[in-house]
């Protein structure tokens, strides 16, 4: 169990990790934390935007939408692998999720088929989302993929945590594709090379 790293904290890990980091408005007290609890945390998650063009997402994963209202992760990671902090504290994510997917992140340990939306993820996790279509076709440009490695492993470093700590949304929670484009696998092993 963990508890959440302050903004501060959170900014330096990011800087700490080599990432180009641009700060939104008043990003560090921009939350949904009137909704319920931020913490314990037990890991970060990774997600694509369904969007195209950096402003424009920035500005959704800030404000979100009618249905949905903002910040809808902590950070946004543009195309050219800048971080742009939108939101700290609890935020619109991860949603409802597999509780025995939890508790594999807990242990880190493989993780199980999500096959349940029964605990509350928001309140657990840390997020990243990912400026890509998520169609499959979009690319993930090398620059990208890096910072996007290095921003959960920068996560995982404050914690104490290993690569085990980091999924995607479609091993969260049944019927999300996200990430689409690269595998959680893949990734997690380019956060277990930088945290060696």
């Amino acid at each position: 169990m963990s508890t959440p790293m302050s903004a501060k904290r959170f900014l330096d890990a990011l800087r700490g990790e080599g990432l180009s980091v641009v700060q939104v408005g008043e990003w560090s007290t921009h939350n949904r934390n009137h909704k319920g609890p931020w913490g314990p945390v037990h890991g970060v998650m990774i997600h694509h935007t369904v969007t195209r063009g950096t402003a424009n997402t920035v500005r959704l994963c800030r404000d979100g939408h009618a249905n949905l209202p903002g910040p809808l992760c902590h950070g946004v990671i543009a195309k050219d692998g800048k971080v742009h902090l939108v939101g700290f504290g609890r935020a619109n994510h991860a949603g409802a999720g597999d509780d025995d997917v939890l508790r594999a992140v807990i242990a880190e340990k493989a993780l199980p088929r999500d096959d349940e939306a029964s605990t509350d993820g928001n309140r657990h996790f840390y997020g990243f989302e990912c400026e890509n279509l998520g169609d499959g076709e979009d690319p993930w440009p090398a620059v990208q993929l890096e910072a996007i490695a290095k921003a959960a492993a920068a996560v995982c470093r404050v914690h104490d945590w290993t690569h085990r700590s980091v999924i995607g949304h479609l091993e969260w929670q049944p019927g999300k594709v996200d990430p689409r484009g690269f595998t959680m696998a893949s990734m997690r092993d380019r956060v277990a090379a930088l945290l060696r």
